[in-house]
Formats: C-alpha cells, structure tokens, sequence
C-alpha cells in the first residue's frame, strides 16, 4: 500500500483497503504473532500451530462510536452518504475476525469494558510505557499552566482555552493540529501557543509548570504522567485512562464536567491551596508506569500464555 498515490495525505480514503493488507501479510509460518491494534491489526491471519496475543489500543472507534466520530470529523455530504455503507462492511469483518487473537490485552480499563461489550471477550490490563527517565524535577516552578496535546477538536482543548479565558491565568499549549486556527481565534491573550518542540524543551516546560490540564477523554493518555515524571500535578477531566493514572490529591485532581466551568473551579481549588502535591510522591506514582515495568508484565504475560497454549495443544 505504501506505492499507491497520495496515501500519507489521504490515507482514510484508503481504509476500506486495510482489512485485505492486514490478511495479506505472510505470518503463517510464525510460532506467536502479537499484534498492537486499534483498528486493523488484530485481524492478521496466523497458522493453525501460532499463538496470537492482541495489545489493543481500543475496538475500532469510527465503527463503535461511528456518531461521535463523525461529529469530530469535517466531512462533505458526499462521504456522509458513502461512509453507512463502508462502516457496516468494517463492523462486519471487525466482528468477522474477533476471535482471530487467542488473547487481548488492554490498555486501559475503560478499554477492557469496550472489548468485553464489543468482542465479547475478557481481556487483562497491562498499561503503556512511559520513559521516565526522559524528566526531571526542577526545585522552582513558573507560574503557568500547560497543555501538551495534538490539536484535534476531540482532544477538548478548546474547553480549557475557554476555562483559561474566564480565569485570566497563564496557560501555555505545546502542539500543532487542525484545530489551531480556531484556537487562537478563541484565546485571550493570557493564553499562548508554542507550536511543536522537542522533545528536551517539552520536558523542561512539564517542570516548571504550576499543572498541566488535561481537558479531554482519552483511552489511556500519557502526557498526564509524563508531567508527572517531572514532579507535576495534572488536571484532568474525570474519564477515560485517567481514571487509571490520576489519584486524586496525590498526583492530581479531577474535574467531573465536561463544561469550562467545571475545569474553572477545579483551578480555583489547586490555586487555593487546597490540595498539598509533593513533587517526589507524583514521581514515584509515574514511576509505577515506567518503560520497565511494561516491559516485565508484557514479557511475563506472553510467556506465560504461551506455556499454556504449547500445554493445550493437542
């Protein structure tokens, strides 16, 4: 697929191509196959002796949760009339190749729910690495609040730019998107956008920011302990993977609408003093979450699932 025209730029004019890229694939001669999904991959086709384990990111969300998706997507009345058709095609070999894993691990465990309610299946948690070895705790913070997020209109950002609007407080947005535009159109000028940095310049600004706010609702979400990793509370939105990551009053707080008024407040009562973070406690919780520790769990996972798949067989 990678030889037909335009695909970098129009690839989601390509997806009714991918079920048959994924099943052309040559595995049938592999012992254990591991496929890391959130569409496509879980449907590759493996020999009848193999092993295959599911690292999913999440069951396929634009057929899933085809309404909301297309809510967040500028799409013309032509492909509105089109994509019914395409969408039921994908549910039904989404559905086709459910039990083309052995077994499924998710990310998350709002994650487990949708593979239980759409596969039908009970899958383990094993959460996604973080490098925290990538941050540091600095011994002063600046008195800004920050964002770092792909700026996509279902990422929420602009709920924080109007919380941040009302507050009048600093708030800096690291990241670029389609979304820019309408962003800046929205910010006071208390508000600031600093495009893409690399990677050392975001783990600087992760440590010297007052919180970082995490407005939307994501299957897991890394930035959140990220900053973490660098001493810093987060603010998020109550959903989603930080209902796995965030503790709150020890590493973050939540707010439980998703309306700017309710990040307002949650604001209010970090600025209050309500809530006493310790930079060293908000590391260690990351630390629970490092590259290592995935690294542990996934290994001893597949080992042991396929002691028990070489045991069950005939």
């Amino acid at each position: 697929m990678q030889n037909l025209p335009g695909l970098k730029k129009h690839f989601k004019k390509y997806v009714p191509f991918y079920p048959w890229a994924i099943e052309s694939l040559p595995l049938r001669e592999y012992d254990l196959l591991i496929s890391s999904s959130s569409a496509f991959a879980k449907g590759a086709m493996k020999g009848p002796k193999a092993l295959h384990i599911c690292y999913c990111y999440t069951p396929m969300r634009f057929v899933w949760d085809y309404k909301n998706y297309v809510e967040k997507e500028d799409l013309n009345a032509l492909t509105l009339r089109i994509l019914p058709v395409l969408i039921a095609y994908l549910r039904h070999w989404d559905m086709k190749t459910k039990e083309r894993p052995d077994y499924y691990i998710a990310i998350s465990s709002v994650v487990r729910e949708r593979v239980k309610k759409v596969y039908g299946v009970n899958a383990e948690v094993i959460f996604p690495p973080v490098d925290i070895k990538k941050f540091r705790i600095q011994t002063h913070v600046d008195n800004f609040y920050l964002i770092v997020s792909r700026l996509n209109a279902y990422k929420k950002i602009d709920l924080a730019v109007e919380a941040f609007n009302l507050l009048g407080l600093p708030l800096k947005i690291i990241g670029s998107g389609p979304f820019l535009k309408t962003l800046k159109r929205m910010a006071r000028p208390n508000i600031s956008f600093l495009g893409r940095l690399d990677d050392k310049e975001v783990a600087d600004y992760y440590a010297l920011c007052k919180a970082l706010i995490f407005p939307g609702e994501e299957d897991f979400g890394i930035v959140p302990l990220e900053a973490n990793a660098a001493g810093r509370p987060v603010i998020a939105f109550h959903g989603g993977g930080a209902l796995d990551t965030v503790v709150e009053g020890l590493n973050g707080l939540f707010f439980l609408e998703g309306r700017a008024e309710s990040l307002v407040e949650a604001v209010k009562s970090f600025e209050n003093g309500k809530y006493d973070f310790q930079p060293m406690s908000i590391r260690a919780h990351a630390s629970c979450f490092d590259k290592e520790v995935f690294k542990n769990r996934i290994k001893k996972y597949v080992s042991d699932k396929y002691t028990e798949f070489q045991l069950r067989r005939p």
